[in-house]
């Protein structure tokens, strides 16, 4: 299924309101994870204008890199490292203002200026990768972005 997105309204949550039922549509049906990921991708990118979005997927106890929209990425990132890796570990969503002051950043673009990731678990509760997205402007994400993200990489599971 190919479609336009139609995203509609003025505030972050009226935005995300709109997109969710057209990614579920976008991905409903469709069983392969790696192809539902980067139809989520494209959909986040363009739909809201961010910087990077993009998947790392759990892989021989690293985050691997996998579908993403954006300049080029860290193709690895160990446990605890970065904001990903630090999510990953924590098992938390890390909403970081101004990645600079983030302690360990890995800058795989200087253009990066604020990111928010979450991790993504299967069936059995267990961390399987992460949703990260990174902004070119300090302070984009909030816990709006937290609420909405998390109800999106709920949809891969059903």
């Amino acid at each position: 299924m190919a479609e336009d997105l139609q995203i509609k309204g003025n505030t972050k949550e009226e935005k995300y309101q709109s997109i969710i039922p057209q990614i579920k549509a976008l991905i409903d049906g469709e069983t392969d994870t790696i192809a539902n990921m980067a139809n989520i991708c494209a959909a986040l990118k363009y739909g809201f204008n961010f910087f990077w979005v993009g998947f790392y997927l759990v892989k021989d106890n690293q985050l691997v890199l996998a579908p993403f929209q954006g300049p080029v990425a860290c193709t690895r990132i160990h446990l605890g490292k970065g904001v990903c890796g630090t999510a990953w570990k924590n098992n938390e969503v890390i909403i970081v203002d101004d990645v600079d002051k983030f302690p360990g950043h890995i800058a795989c673009s200087s253009l990066s200026k604020s990111e928010i990731v979450l991790p993504i678990y299967n069936s059995k509760n267990e961390i399987i990768g992460v949703l990260d997205i990174d902004s070119d402007e300090y302070a984009t994400f909030d816990k709006t972005d937290a609420l909405y993200l998390n109800q999106i990489l709920k949809l891969m599971g059903q």
